[in-house]
């Protein structure tokens, strides 16, 4: 039994009837040649039973502690039943890109079950030229980005004949036993002691990390002066490393976001668009514009939300504000399936009509914004998760949606997220896998998010969106696609 951290259990908590934990992978093959009588749904089921044994996240479930006093516990399901998560569907052949994204829009828009392990692998069958499809959905409290693209190292192959797995008996698995309520409560007063000292400890560390990276004096001064004032053993450990001094990095940006039309109110109803661009355009830009591949992501997103903002008449006069995730993790990680992930806040030249001064404003911005982010240690913001009880969270969660203080408060205007994947071809159950689209989370005031992942030469896009606030995500996604045309000529006029 495994404990939840607290940043895992937050996007428990974060869910509502309409805002919901899950994210997704859309993984598009092309079927083999040989056998003839090839079944997708058989093969795909198959491959994942016989790796189980490496996919840990895949066969636990939750446990919650009674009345959400602290977080809650994975267990190993006693019941765990592979047909429940394997499930089958089609769309009508020959089926369009379109149609199959309103099928993945319908799954994607449900909550997960909490009483089975939280995931979900639907293959698709229908589509045109001979491809099917393989959605697999996971909680976001079960994996982050980084271990996701790990979970589908374990589930794919690097050769067409698959690779061994490592034997192991089909009966040598057994789950746990599921704890009773006075186990957990327990369990849960042997851990409250210790919460209000490493709650003081953290807020006295971040206080003085944020006044030197702002070169905010006054905090630096409250912090010092709440870490001189305490004695004893705590004051002791509070009070280490007082005497360093940590020159300012970084100066704190103004970013304040402005309204538009997807900064509203969600529904559970979700949308999508897919497409896909050339990963060796995007370099070829990178490499004469001087920028990195992120940037140039980040600025064609730009681009695409300017061009959509414009033809709604709501184009802003100040930048967007966009919320890069970061990865934090460090590879000595106790827990191998855990979230390890903060977020990085930037502005987006939406106000900026030239797409290559807009590449340039957005690598100026994502450059302080990386160097604040860096005077401030990540694990400061992640550890903050593990103090508030679940309890309270929920109950805050619920009254902001009924008050959709979300939409009023919300930190920035969207999420546009960069996942590196495999430049060699990868399969599965025989079958070449064609595309990978990253399907991430929308939020409440926050009804849109950019998820682009790279696989062989190509830069794949999830665009995900709740369709009362952005009927027509499908524009966005091609002034996107344009925007990188419009790089790439500019580019290649400076080269000749």
């Amino acid at each position: 039994m495994q404990q939840l951290t607290g940043l895992d259990s937050a996007f428990l908590q974060l869910e509502t009837p309409s805002q919901f934990g899950h994210v997704a992978g859309l993984a598009v093959f092309s079927r083999p040649s040989t056998p003839e009588d090839y079944d997708p749904y058989t093969a795909w089921r198959t491959q994942i039973e016989e790796r189980l044994h490496l996919l840990e996240p895949l066969r636990r479930r939750l446990v919650e502690v009674p009345l959400g006093l602290d977080h809650p516990f994975w267990i190993e399901d006693p019941h765990f039943d592979l047909d429940f998560h394997v499930r089958h569907t089609a769309v009508p052949p020959p089926g369009s890109r379109r149609q199959l994204s309103d099928v993945v829009a319908r799954i994607i828009g449900r909550p997960l079950d909490r009483t089975r392990p939280l995931w979900l692998s639907y293959v698709i069958e229908g589509l045109a030229g001979d491809q099917f499809a393989v959605l697999t959905v996971f909680h976001h409290a079960t994996v982050d980005g980084a271990s996701g693209v790990e979970l589908m190292t374990i589930m794919f192959d690097q050769q067409r004949e698959g690779r061994p797995v490592t034997e192991r008996p089909a009966d040598d698995w057994v789950g746990e036993r599921k704890p009773g309520d006075l186990e957990l409560l327990v369990r849960t007063a042997l851990n409250l002691p210790r919460k209000p000292a490493r709650a003081v400890l953290l807020a006295a560390r971040t206080a003085g990390e944020i006044g030197r990276a702002t070169r905010n004096p006054v905090l630096v001064k409250a912090a010092d002066q709440v870490r001189a004032g305490l004695r004893g053993p705590l004051g002791a450990v509070l009070n280490l490393g007082r005497e360093r001094e940590h020159a300012p990095t970084a100066s704190l940006p103004s970013l304040r976001p402005p309204r538009t039309p997807f900064n509203a109110p969600i529904t559970p109803h979700r949308r999508l668009a897919l497409g896909s661009a050339s990963l060796d355009e995007v370099r070829a830009i990178k490499k004469v514009f001087g920028v990195t591949v992120n940037d140039v992501v980040v600025a064609v997103c730009s681009g695409g939300l300017r061009d959509w903002l414009e033809r709604h008449d709501a184009l802003p006069d100040a930048p967007l504000v966009g919320l890069v995730p970061i990865s934090v993790r460090t590879g000595e990680e106790e827990h191998r399936w855990t979230n390890r992930v903060s977020m990085l806040i930037t502005a987006l030249p939406t106000d900026e009509a030239d797409p290559v001064a807009r590449l340039h404003a957005v690598h100026e911005a994502m450059q302080t914004s990386k160097d604040l982010f860096g005077a401030l240690p990540a694990e400061r913001l992640t550890d903050f998760a593990e103090f508030p009880p679940p309890a309270v969270f929920a109950r805050a969660m619920r009254v902001s949606s009924r008050l959709h203080l979300g939409s009023r408060f919300t930190p920035g205007n969207v999420v546009i997220s960069n996942v590196p994947g495999s430049r060699a071809p990868l399969y599965a159950a025989g079958a070449r896998l064609e595309h990978y689209y990253p399907l991430s989370v929308v939020m409440e005031g926050q009804g849109l998010n950019i998820t682009v992942q790279s696989y062989l030469d190509r830069l794949d896009f999830g665009l995900v969106c709740c369709p009362e606030l952005v009927p027509d995500v499908e524009l966005m996604l091609e002034a996107i696609l344009a925007d990188i045309d419009a790089l790439s000529a500019a580019a290649a006029d400076l080269v000749s």
